[in-house]
Formats: C-alpha cells, sequence, structure tokens
C-alpha cells in the first residue's frame, strides 16, 4: 500500500476501514475499504484525524487485515457457528445454537503466540445460548506476510479450535435418600431444587423416589429409572462419609463406573460422577451433596451444561475446577459471568 496525502488522494481506493470515536455516542466505520474517496470527504477525514491515508498496492506474498481475519476466523469455525461481517479487520464468531462451548486453548495459545494476529475467545467448557459472542479474531497490523498466516493454518491442521455441542433432550430420574425423609418426619426440600435446576434446559422429570438409608434400595431406585429410559439419574442425600450414608456404596454397587467421588470445589466437595452401562448407552448417575440444596451456586452448576451436551466428564476434567472452584458468595451473584469454575 502506499501512503498519500488526503487532499492529494481525490479518486483513490481506500485500503483499510477508518473509524470515527465520538465519546459518548459512536464508534463506528465512516469510510469502508474500497471506498472511492470523493472531494467532500476530505473534511472528514481531517476531523478523525487523517491527513494522510494509504491506497492499496497488491503484493506478492502479504495479505490485508481482512484476508487475514477471514483466515483466522476459518480455523476457528465449526457447526453450529456463523461470522460478523469484516469490520476494521475484524471477525467475531456468533452461536447458532444453545449448547456447550469446546476451546482447544492448547492451538489458541499457539496461534496466538506467532504474534501479529489475535484470537479472543470466552471461556471453554461453558454454556451458551444461540447469538451469544464467542470469540473475535483478526490481524494487527494493516497487512500481514502471507507465510506468518499459512503456520496458523499448519496449528489448526484443518481441525476447528473451537465447538458447540448442542444441549440434548433428557429424561430424569431422581433418588432421594434418608429414612427421616422415608419415614416422613421432615419434608424433602432436594427436589425443588432439582428441578428449578433442570428446567433451564429441554428435560422431562420422571419422578421422584424416596428411599431409606439402605444400600440395595437406593440401589434399585437408581436401576429402576435407568430401565425406565432415564439419561440422567440424580441421587440426592447420604453423601457424607458417616457410618450411615450409603449413596456413593449404593452407586457403585449397581456396577457403574466411579470417575470421581469428590471434587476440588466449594460448595460441592463430597461430589460423585459416575456412568453407568445399560445396552451400550452411558447414563450418568450423579451423587449431590447436600450444599446444591442451599447455595445459590455449587460444582452442580458447573457439571450440569456438560451432561445436558454429552460431553463425558473425566477424572482430570474435575480436578482441573482447583482454580476457579471457590465461590466467593457475592451479595450480587453474576454467575456464570465470573471467575467460579474457571482456571487456565
Amino acid at each position: 500500500m502506499r501512503q498519500i496525502n488526503i487532499n492529494d488522494a481525490v479518486g483513490q481506493v481506500l485500503c483499510h476501514d477508518i473509524t470515527q470515536i465520538i465519546k459518548g455516542e459512536k464508534k463506528d466505520v465512516v469510510f469502508k475499504k474500497g471506498h472511492i474517496i470523493q472531494k467532500e470527504d476530505i473534511p472528514v477525514f481531517l476531523s478523525v484525524g487523517k491527513e494522510h491515508i494509504y491506497v492499496w498496492e497488491k503484493q506478492e506474498g502479504m495479505l490485508h487485515e481482512n484476508e487475514a481475519a477471514e483466515i483466522l476466523y476459518e480455523i476457528c469455525k465449526n457447526d453450529y457457528m456463523k461470522p460478523t461481517s469484516v469490520k476494521e479487520g475484524k471477525i467475531e464468531l456468533i452461536a447458532d445454537t444453545d449448547g456447550l462451548f469446546k476451546l482447544d486453548t492448547k492451538r489458541l495459545y499457539e496461534i496466538n503466540s506467532l504474534g501479529e494476529m489475535m484470537i479472543a475467545a470466552r471461556h471453554g467448557n461453558t454454556p451458551v445460548k444461540k447469538g451469544d459472542k464467542l470469540a473475535g479474531t483478526r490481524v494487527i497490523p494493516l497487512v500481514i506476510e502471507e507465510c506468518k498466516m499459512k503456520k496458523a493454518q499448519e496449528i489448526g491442521a484443518g481441525q476447528p479450535i473451537m465447538t458447540i455441542m448442542p444441549f440434548r433432550h433428557k429424561k430424569i430420574g431422581i433418588v432421594t435418600t434418608g429414612s427421616e425423609i422415608f419415614h416422613g418426619r421432615i419434608k424433602d426440600t432436594f427436589e425443588p431444587v432439582i428441578i428449578d435446576k433442570f428446567s433451564e434446559f429441554d428435560t422431562e422429570i420422571l419422578g421422584q423416589t424416596i428411599v431409606d438409608d439402605k444400600k440395595s434400595e437406593i440401589a434399585d431406585a437408581v436401576l429402576s429409572y435407568v430401565e425406565k429410559g432415564a439419561d440422567i439419574v440424580i441421587c440426592t442425600g447420604g453423601m457424607s462419609v458417616d457410618p450411615d450414608d450409603c449413596t456413593p456404596g449404593a452407586i457403585k454397587s449397581t456396577g457403574a463406573e466411579i470417575i470421581t467421588y469428590g471434587a476440588p470445589v466449594l460448595p460441592g466437595a463430597m461430589l460423585l460422577v459416575s456412568y453407568y452401562n445399560f445396552n451400550g448407552k452411558e447414563v450418568p448417575v450423579i451423587g449431590l451433596p447436600g450444599c446444591v440444596m442451599y447455595a445459590k451456586r455449587t460444582i452442580f452448576d458447573l457439571i450440569l451444561p456438560r451432561i445436558m451436551a454429552d460431553d463425558k466428564i473425566s477424572k482430570s476434567d474435575i480436578d482441573k475446577f482447583g482454580q476457579g472452584g471457590l465461590c466467593l458468595n457475592c451479595n450480587i451473584c453474576t454467575y456464570p459471568n465470573c471467575g467460579f469454575g474457571k482456571g487456565n
């Protein structure tokens, strides 16, 4: 590209967007790349501090910022995402469905480390809604070496670094343990909380079974829901290490694969995650600690979107919650727009 005085620019083709910023009023493009400059445009250019502008002269081996932003978008994009139009060399990715946003942070870091380009994304493993902004891409200079963009493409390796896993319809079975509830001494207050949490998603509650503190009864109730077609079984009560708390042992006795009993999250340390294989279908069987009943946000809020998107949870996934796993119990809760459950 070639720099010329704005007074000599009439008839020239602008090679980059020109932005006008008026505090408290607007920040927008007044002239777009490709605009043919007119005499009446000159006062506007001068008002935004552009005494000189650049006209585009294509050079072999160099890419304009808009072309480079398109490459970065292609590296990021996957199904259920759409782009904004290119503006000031920037493209944003927008969610096209409700789901779980996944991000390959390793490759994201590698691309950002190349220099002169950037991809800024929201945290991975977080729920998004249709229309939510996922990420923004751009290069820093107006032009960039084509070979550098090829390095970014090599890191991408033809596999998008971002994914949305759509939420699925789920049938839910609830097993509540506790002699005090089973014998009617107190009313169960856990079920309404579970139903409220699931109401944020497309779910069907198959029912609630209240059982005594007996391992065999708990196990039978879990298996009964699995056989009825439950996609998820939630167990409440009996999750501590007291001798008469039988729920973890009962879940294990069903033959379910125990992923973890315990999580580095407060509230939520006594979480149990397991999967029961029923005719090739992996059914999550989740033991919830008592804190879910009264705390506004807990470990359950962190794992529920993943369960709803069929994103199988591993032990290492739970372990990584240690950084960011402490809820600060803020007076005004802004979750999920806070650090709870979000490590590096």
